[in-house]
């Protein structure tokens, strides 16, 4: 009787865990952009962060969609990415309006449709990165859709989705290694960072998701771990004066 017992506690332990670990799939990649968040709409400073994050992000997440029509990777997987997707937009969303607001001078309005590559991600309305991802989403849709029985195609979307959402964090440490300093970035954000993808790169690995997804989970750590010390090497460095845009 006891080994009947310890069977069906060891199921139901085994369950939670693995609805824990699914939950925290869904919404951990999205925790470390809260502090980051309400520092710039406390400070009303959008400079230290780098929107190339989120076009990392964006682009990666929106790729992981489209392999899911061919791989049908975990559910938990497919909506991480949906949810990533809406947080990139709220983190453009109060970037732009930050910038808009601290503009001393009213310049011209640089928009996706003028198609000006100079002011690529860089543009001075929300709805502009909106209408960008709109075509990435639409001509995406349509390369899966006529290339899904093409394997080696398909392999190849999954793992540019996972190598780009690996290499997230080198805007970042670009923007810090030009600014000789880490001034307006979130310690905080990059030490969530640095667990999750940790957590995360486990997760891949235990729950046997395909080779692209821990491959790439571990330059993602690799990367966090560069930026952390880019923290301590800049730490008594002042913060620029001046900064220009992404």
């Amino acid at each position: 009787m006891d080994w009947i017992i310890n069977d069906e506690l060891g199921l139901t332990v085994g369950h939670v865990v693995g609805y824990v670990s699914a939950s925290f799939m869904v919404v951990g990649g999205v925790l470390p952009y809260i502090p980051q968040y309400k520092q710039i709409k406390q400070t009303q400073d959008a400079e230290g962060f780098s929107l190339h994050v989120c076009l990392a992000l964006l682009i990666a997440n929106s790729l992981r969609i489209l392999f899911w029509f061919s791989s049908r990777f975990e559910i938990p997987l497919l909506v991480q990415s949906v949810v990533m997707n809406i947080t990139m937009f709220i983190m453009i969303h109060l970037c732009v309006t930050v910038r808009r607001n601290n503009a001393i001078m009213r310049t011209r309005e640089r928009v996706f449709s003028d198609f000006d590559s100079r002011y690529f991600w860089n543009w001075t309305d929300f709805q502009s990165y909106l209408d960008f991802m709109l075509v990435v989403w639409v001509v995406g849709a349509a390369v899966t859709y006529l290339m899904l029985s093409l394997t080696w195609f398909m392999e190849t979307i999954g793992f540019f989705a996972v190598f780009t959402e690996a290499m997230l964090g080198a805007p970042q440490f670009l923007r810090n290694y030009k600014n000789k300093s880490t001034h307006g970035m979130s310690i905080c954000m990059v030490i969530m960072w640095t667990a999750g993808d940790m957590f995360k790169t486990g997760y891949f690995i235990f729950r046997h998701a395909p080779m692209q997804f821990w491959i790439c989970g571990t330059l993602q750590v690799s990367l966090d771990l560069a930026i952390l010390l880019q923290v301590y090497i800049y730490r008594k460095n002042p913060p620029r004066s001046s900064h220009r845009g992404d």
